[in-house]
Parts: C-alpha cells; structure tokens; sequence
C-alpha cells in the first residue's frame, strides 16, 4: 500500500447528521460479517445521547438520523467519497448492539448500504493479527480524529499512549480495558492496535518472534474518558467486538 501505513487508512471519518445539519464527527472502522460489511462506532455516536445518563450529547439537543461516512475511493488511494447511511428504518434502529449486553456496551454495528465506488479496509476481531505480547505500559495507538481533524485527506491521526490495565482483566466487569492516551472528542469510535515497526518482538506465551516488517495486533475500540480530567480512556475489547460480529 505505497509508503501509507494501512491502519491509516482503516479508520473512517465519520459525521453525525440529523436530517442533513450536522452535529459533531467521530470515528469508525469496518468489519466484515457472514451477512456483508458493517460500520463498527460507538454506540453514543448513533444514539446522540450520553451512555451513562441518556442525555442529549448536543446542546442542540438534536439526535441523529444519518452518518455520513468518508470511505476510501475504490482503486483510488488517498482520494475518498462520502455516503451517507440512515440510522432508522421507520423508528427502528438499524444498528445491531452486543448479544447479551445489550445497551451497556458502548459499540454497535451498522449494514453499510451504499459502497458504490468504495473500497473498504476491514478489521478482523476474530483474527486480530500476531499474537504480539502487549501488556500494561506497553504502547497502543488511537487512530481516528480529533476534533474532526485528519492527519492529511482522510487518513487518521495516531494518538499514541501506552496500555493502562491487565489485558485479561475486566474494567468495571464489562469487557473494556484502559489506556492512558491524550484523546479527545472525535476520536470516539477509532480503532486501538498495538503498531510494532517490525524486529524481535515478544509474543504471548513466551517466546520471541522476529518480523521484517511492520505488524499490528487490534485491541479492541475507544470510546472515551474515564473524566474530563484524566488521560485514561475506555477501550472495548476485540473479544466481545468479535461477540458482535458473530451474530451479524
């Protein structure tokens, strides 16, 4: 893929619209499933609201009826078309939330409809990449878009910090593990993989494996602060993403 990294490429601006007025941006990345591919986001985006209180996340207080989503042009690397999907079918919601945990969970998928003239650049939850041994302290990075701002184009911008808790540890007893990363709105959404530039690299296990060239593992999703006033963001895990996905 040229000189570009292809997770650069992998997240997708996104922007939340009600009836065709914008009302924030976010990020996005897509999976494929038995049924065809879906929009992987945070469940905050579609909704609007709050996941702890159920407040309206503008101070519009608008809720959103579209994504319009910036994909990769097909064959055409660093040009890109927007599509808009609706986020009702008449009431009803068109995105799927997790089997068993339903609303609790901050992710939900989303049919892509329109990929005329697209190319997509999926993750695979189920096969994440190298089993790469990433522990706490060790450094992860949050592609996506702050404040709606891309790193050139569309690519995404790598908000790099290090993995803040046990990976086989759950976080409040919900799948989610901690990064400690400076992030910030927009960036809700974007993908968390552990980016290694290739050479001798300790995998789970035990063990060491050398790589020639650059190789990533997929954490899981970010989907925001702890607080306002921490560095400490709420990752999703690959695992129950791939809990999803399953059912699709």
């Amino acid at each position: 893929m040229a000189q570009i990294a292809q997770p650069s490429v992998q997240s997708l601006l996104i922007e939340m619209q009600v009836n065709g007025t914008p009302l924030s941006t976010g990020t996005a990345f897509v999976v494929q499933a038995a049924s065809g591919p879906h929009l992987l986001t945070n469940r905050h985006n579609v909704t609007g609201r709050r996941q702890d209180t159920g407040a309206p996340l503008s101070p519009t207080g608008g809720i959103p009826t579209h994504l319009v989503v910036v994909h990769n042009r097909k064959g055409s690397l660093s040009q890109w078309v927007l599509k808009s999907e609706p986020l009702y079918a008449g009431a009803a919601p068109r995105w799927h939330e997790h089997p068993t945990l339903g609303a609790a969970v901050d992710f939900v998928a989303l049919s892509l409809t329109d990929l005329v003239d697209v190319d997509l650049f999926p993750y695979d939850a189920g096969n994440p990449g190298p089993n790469i041994f990433v522990g706490p302290a060790d450094p992860v990075s949050v592609i996506g878009f702050p404040f709606g701002v891309a790193a050139g184009g569309a690519f995404g911008v790598w908000a790099t910090g290090f993995l803040a808790s046990e990976p086989d540890v759950d976080f409040n007893n919900l799948p989610i593990q901690l990064v400690d990363c400076r992030t910030r709105q927009g960036q809700s959404g974007s993908p968390v993989i552990a980016y290694r530039s290739g050479g001798m690299l300790a995998m789970v296990g035990g063990g060491a494996t050398a790589f020639t060239g650059p190789v990533w593992r997929f954490i899981g999703i970010y989907s925001g602060r702890i607080s306002g006033e921490s560095d400490l963001g709420l990752v999703w895990k690959a695992s129950a993403i791939q809990q999803l996905v399953a059912t699709l």
